[in-house]
């Protein structure tokens, strides 16, 4: 299998065009009844798996989740720990990762690669400890 870096993604344009499209291809199954901002997120393991996930809105705000941790926890529970990228997407277009979910990534892969952007041919990538330079760990 084929190992991963954030820069082999950056440099690969082909590999970023199919996370966006897997991301958008998510936004299907999103559960947005309050904000119908329906986002998807693909999440690439350095071992090449591919996991996405959606936004599940709730009554209860708080206790909603955002498409990039729901495919972080999908591959954690599949026993994944690092990460080379993540793609994240609304339907209307680009959708940068939350404070939140910038800092639960950030724990673990901090390098990893983020794309987003407003369709295929206007796609932009930045590395995640960019969008949070001073990141928590422990």
């Amino acid at each position: 299998m084929k190992e991963y870096t954030p820069r082999q993604v950056k440099e690969d344009p082909e590999l970023i065009r199919r996370l966006y499209r897997d991301a958008l291809k998510a936004t299907e199954n999103a559960f947005a009844p309050f904000s119908h901002f329906h986002v998807g997120a693909a999440l690439l393991t350095r071992d090449g798996r591919i996991f996405t996930g959606v936004n599940v809105e709730n009554s209860s705000y708080g206790a909603t989740i955002c498409a990039e941790r729901t495919a972080l926890v999908k591959a954690i529970s599949e026993g994944a720990r690092t990460f080379a990228a993540i793609a994240v997407v609304s339907q209307d277009g680009e959708a940068w990762p939350c404070g939140i979910c910038r800092q639960v990534l950030y724990e673990f892969s901090p390098d990893m690669l983020v794309i987003t952007g407003r369709g295929e041919k206007a796609l932009e990538t930045a590395a995640l400890e960019e969008l949070l330079p001073h990141g928590f760990r422990l």
